[in-house]
């Protein structure tokens, strides 16, 4: 049979939310490639993936996808192609050499994934390789389990938006929208915060810090700035119903 590529979601964070699909594919491919943020960091994907199982017997590569904006309609950066292109010739080297390779990504590989870019690349190179792709439980899911708060109910309209955007974009989707889920705020939340407050949305919004871990943090009040907010960071915004609240545990 031909080698295949497996692009795998891990889940937000907490490595009891891998799903046993996933679990299993990655228990049974003899190579990892991960992907990280930084070329001196290590793969957060595979950390999540290390706690799950033992890696140990692997073969594990991490290679570096930039963290850049990507605007769809504008051509990316050349050091974001680059890596692209890199971190597919790996993966056609390893699956040349007749071997199954999964790709660990964060949350789902539907939802602003590094997986999609790679799998892009990779066709664009050798269309007939071989490519599946392993869903995985999303960050908003694990919020929405977390606070006991829908994403969104009955005819509501749901916007999910990196926080990351232009002040103009993310105001558009709170005024346009009944649910926004705002996605990698950890960096801007002071941004976020005053828009909020601008907007007069601040009581609508519910902060999630490491959604079903051990250590999560959750915060209904963003008058004032979260200190030190985490990389697994979403805020659930719902326009109508209820105002979110801490759940009863």
């Amino acid at each position: 049979m031909q080698p295949t590529l497996f692009i795998v979601g891990t889940g937000p964070g907490d490595p009891d939310l891998l799903t046993i699909k996933a679990f299993n594919t990655l228990k049974n491919c003899p190579v990892i490639v991960a992907p990280k943020g930084s070329p001196s960091g290590n793969s957060t994907a595979l950390s999540i993936v290390q706690q799950a199982l033992d890696v140990s017997a692997k073969e594990i590569h991490e290679t570096y996808f930039p963290m850049k904006k990507i605007e769809l309609d504008k051509e990316a950066h050349p050091e974001i192609t680059a890596a692209w292109t890199a971190a597919a010739n790996k993966v056609l080297n390893l699956l040349d050499s007749g071997k199954n390779v999964a790709f660990p990504t964060l949350g789902d590989p539907a939802i602003y994934s590094t997986g999609y870019y790679l799998y892009d690349t990779i066709m664009s190179l050798r269309p007939e390789m071989h490519v599946k792709f392993i869903s995985g439980i999303s960050a908003m899911s694990s919020c929405s389990a977390s606070t006991s708060t829908p994403v969104c109910l009955g005819d509501d309209m749901l916007a999910v938006v990196p926080a990351t955007f232009c002040e103009e974009k993310i105001k558009k989707a709170l005024a346009e929208f009944d649910a926004i889920v705002l996605m990698k705020v950890h960096r801007v939340m002071d941004r976020i915060c005053r828009i909020l407050e601008e907007t007069g949305l601040t009581k609508n919004a519910i902060y999630v810090e490491k959604a079903g871990m051990h250590d999560q943090r959750i915060i209904t009040d963003l008058s004032k700035i979260p200190e030190n907010p985490h990389y697994f960071s979403t805020i659930i915004i719902r326009k109508r119903g209820t105002a979110p609240t801490l759940p009863l545990h």
